[in-house]
């Protein structure tokens, strides 16, 4: 004996349980119907069944609309509306029968039971095509309580980002975004979507920006770009220029400084409503000069950092993770002076690392930026060793291994890894310090090639 069949959730799943049809063949069917109207929608079968089981909140767009209702001849209210009772359905169908018992008759007699269209009916026609309208452009799947929501959660991540393990917040962040996506497939007045499209910015800039820490950089740059298209229908200059600094940063650590400085040279087009993505970028673009050893450009940028620290308006939005402070600029100049080499250069980077070492320590425990630190460190310990001081390099890369303990990030494990090289020079060799220091960094290397979802 087969198994009753549970009741219709919505009047759309009914239709297509009264034709047989299939989701997948529902969806065929969906696409063909936009192509005869020439329009650009198609629907998936995880969409249609949010659709059948009415779950959207509201009507989904207009194009989307149209389609369905050539395909079942009724207006999408109805369709996305409750399923009618077996009364109303018993009585639609003897409708259709009559309606085909009809359409059997010869042409003629068929015309002429035809009511001519009057004036009176077109005006009416178009007045109730307008409310229908209306109805649809209120309805709303997101309220005040959403929004608030959205915006507690983002602050919490980005605030605390810095200083977190990685994998649960990524976690975190594809769980937020999929709920942000899910309900711009929905239906919400223009500011609500274009809100919806900051979070979105914003979300996948941070996925970006944490799958780059975990070390899968293609997964990085495709997060970046879905980040600046959700930028760019949100209108925001600020995150489109923090999004551009993003990309070049991946660039950088993907041994392209060429690619670096273009797309720091295209953040740069943006101007920021508020916050500091020039400074950002500007040091960005610095390193990735002094790493090309082109002293002038990265002298030149540096220059443009500090300029732009002076024309700063305004706080960074949502802060956090997304800001750049004095310490990391300084940090950042560190690396560029690093990277250009000679021992003036050497000098100023160490008494920069030095400083920006003392600026993030003046952050509170809780908020302290222990990646950034980390690699301030690493700088700071290969300025060190470019004036063969072995004691001191060793005293701050002693720090980082204990504070990477907490935080594993790919960047932090590619530096150690370059100041591995810098212990292998002929005058450190033989070195038990030094040979201590290479096996230390080793053994933690290679511990790391563990996931970290897996700790």
């Amino acid at each position: 004996m087969l198994a009753a069949q549970p009741p219709a959730r919505t009047r759309l799943e009914q239709v297509l349980r009264q034709h047989r049809r299939t989701v997948r063949e529902f969806c065929a069917d969906f696409q063909a119907a936009a192509e005869e109207l020439g329009e650009r929608t198609v629907v998936s079968q995880r969409q249609a069944g949010r659709w059948l089981g009415g779950l959207l909140g509201g009507l989904p767009h207009p194009a989307t609309c149209r389609v369905l209702e050539r395909m079942f001849d009724a207006p999408a209210e109805e369709l996305f509306g409750p399923p009618l009772s077996e009364r109303a359905r018993s009585q639609e169908m003897r409708q259709e029968d009559a309606v085909r018992t009809a359409e059997d008759r010869p042409p003629a007699q068929r015309d002429a039971d035809r009511p001519d269209a009057s004036n009176e009916s077109e005006v009416a026609m178009a007045a109730v095509e307008s409310a229908r309208f209306g109805q649809f452009a209120e309805q709303s799947n997101i309220g005040p309580h959403t929004v608030e929501q959205f915006q507690a959660d983002v602050h919490r991540i980005v605030t605390t980002y810095p200083n977190r393990p990685v994998y649960p917040l990524f976690v975190e962040l594809r769980e937020l975004r999929d709920r942000v996506f899910e309900l711009l497939e929905g239906r919400q007045p223009p500011a609500r979507t274009r809100h919806l499209y900051l979070v979105g910015a914003v979300v996948c800039g941070v996925l970006a920006n944490s799958s780059f820490d975990l070390g899968e950089l293609p997964a990085a740059e495709t997060q970046a770009r879905t980040a600046f298209l959700c930028a760019e229908l949100a209108g925001n200059d600020s995150l489109r220029s923090w999004i551009r600094g993003t990309q070049s940063l991946i660039a950088y650590w993907d041994e392209r400084p060429r690619d670096a400085v273009e797309l720091a040279g295209q953040g740069w087009d943006y101007v920021p409503e508020t916050g500091t993505p020039r400074v950002r970028l500007a040091a960005i673009e610095a390193r990735a000069h002094a790493r090309l050893g082109d002293q002038r450009a990265a002298e030149d940028a540096l220059s443009r950092a500090d300029k732009a620290r002076e024309q700063v308006i305004g706080e960074d939005e949502p802060g956090g993770l997304m800001a750049f402070p004095v310490a990391k600029q300084t940090f950042y100049s560190a690396s560029a002076w690093l990277w250009l080499g000679e021992r003036g250069n050497l000098e100023r980077a160490e008494r920069a690392a030095v400083e920006a070492v003392e600026l993030y320590g003046q952050d509170p425990p809780e908020l302290r930026r222990l990646g950034e630190l980390s690699l301030t460190r690493l700088d700071l310990a290969i300025a060190r060793l470019g004036r063969d001081d072995l004691d001191g390099a060793a005293e701050q890369v002693q720090s980082v291994l204990e504070a990477a303990g907490q935080r594993r990030t790919d960047s932090v494990l590619r530096r150690l890894r370059q100041l591995t090289n810098v212990l292998h020079r002929p005058n450190l060799q033989s070195t038990p310090l030094a040979l201590d220091l290479r096996e230390r960094i080793a053994s933690f290397c290679d511990s790391a090639r563990t996931p970290e979802r897996t700790r």
